[in-house]
């Protein structure tokens, strides 16, 4: 299971990661962000105008059907997630990536019909530099090649587990 919501977790960070592409996930489905005319949530949980995703983990692959990418594991978890400007002109709008950009997700199933989990991750902008990174963060770990995740951690079967915890673990803290 545990190993399930790290994918959940970077299926999720690919809807709203490296380029304005729709986005592979696994099975072959495709992902590609649909606006709202209004500025407001859409009927999946996000707001691109407020760079916020809040409803049931079910919304976040923009399907509304009992599961996540195909799983019904954590689709009842609540999760929001936002995401900073410069990620969002990078990822939308063409822009330069730069250490300013990070995405941030919080997962709760601590409920009756949740998962039973819950995760925090925060997963900033780094650059194929990864490591060598001005922006890098000490005590972080690279996903997706250009990203680290600086704070992963959440409770799994009653236990509080902390995968990353960089120093310094704030966004632009550089």
């Amino acid at each position: 299971m545990r190993k399930f919501i790290t994918m959940l977790v970077v299926m999720v960070f690919a809807f709203v990661s490296c380029d304005s592409q729709p986005t592979e996930v696994p099975d072959g489905l495709v992902s590609t962000p649909q606006f709202s005319a209004n500025g407001g949530f859409d009927e999946f949980g996000y707001n691109y105008s407020s760079r916020v995703f809040v409803g049931p983990a079910d919304g976040v692959d923009r399907i509304l059907d009992g599961m996540v990418w195909g799983d019904p594991t954590y689709a009842n978890d609540r999760l929001k997630m936002m995401w900073s400007k410069a990620w969002d002109e990078a990822r939308f709008h063409g822009g330069e990536w730069n250490c300013d950009a990070f995405e941030d997700n919080q997962w709760n199933g601590m409920f009756p019909g949740g998962s039973g989990e819950t995760w925090h991750y925060m997963i900033v902008w780094v650059g194929p530099e990864l490591e060598a990174s001005p922006c890098w963060h000490d005590g972080g770990y690279p996903v997706w090649g250009q990203f680290e995740v600086i704070i992963s951690h959440g409770t799994f079967e009653g236990e509080h587990i902390w995968d990353a915890h960089a120093n310094p673990a704030g966004y632009g803290s550089q």
